[in-house]
């Protein structure tokens, strides 16, 4: 069965493959992300991973590749838990949760799997299911939305 998206009434907005995205909803500013048009869905970098009860989780957002004092904890109400095979190819149970995603002047509900990326040089991975219908990404270019700067925290 194929999935289908609902086209937004708006054109998208031009991305490049990394972008600094905002995550209002948690006081989450400049963190970077990678547009991976080869993943279905997205993935935060997180630590602490704690479930709690009534369909709750908390983790501790890691914002910040370079300072990992750069922290935020969260608690979120889970979407989905599901089975996930990583690139590694190990198939591997998330936590999904919902926030809402903004880069540049656009504003998105997004759901992403809670995993650690502490490896990777993006925080975030934003997958088909976020782009679609609101983003379309030139691959030829990065920071189309403004100069990467530090990630913040509120």
């Amino acid at each position: 069965m194929a999935t289908t998206h609902k086209k937004s009434p708006r054109p998208p907005v031009p991305i490049g493959w990394k972008e600094t995205i905002d995550l209002p909803d948690w006081g989450a500013a400049n963190l970077v992300a990678k547009a991976d048009t080869g993943a279905k869905s997205s993935a935060l970098d997180v630590r602490n991973i704690q479930l709690l009860p009534n369909g709750r989780v908390r983790f501790t957002l890691a914002a910040d590749r370079k300072d990992a004092s750069l922290t935020q904890e969260i608690e979120a109400d889970i979407v989905k838990e599901q089975k996930v095979r990583s690139s590694n190819g190990q198939l591997q149970r998330r936590v999904k949760v919902e926030t809402t995603l903004k880069i540049g002047r656009r504003r998105k509900k997004v759901t992403f799997s809670l995993v650690n990326r502490h490896h990777m040089i993006c925080r975030v991975l934003l997958g088909r299911e976020a782009l679609a219908g609101d983003f379309v990404v030139d691959s030829s270019q990065k920071y189309l939305h403004g100069k990467r700067k530090k990630p913040q925290i509120h």
